[in-house]
């Protein structure tokens, strides 16, 4: 009995995290496509504070 020995793609997307205030790309995280968007407060290093961060893609 022959096994299928491929590889599977797990199905996970790399979005960005962007700072809303300077616009910058601080965070990349990898997750599942669907749902709704990411709104995390992460650490800004510009600003040098924290700051809401919406996701985005490529």
């Amino acid at each position: 009995m022959a096994k299928s020995g491929g590889k599977r793609k797990k199905k996970v997307e790399t979005v960005f995290l962007v700072c809303e205030e300077t616009g910058d790309y601080n965070y990349t995280i990898r997750r599942k496509p669907g749902g709704e968007k990411l709104k995390l407060k992460r650490y800004s290093p510009r600003l040098r504070k924290h700051t809401l961060h919406v996701e985005k893609k490529k």
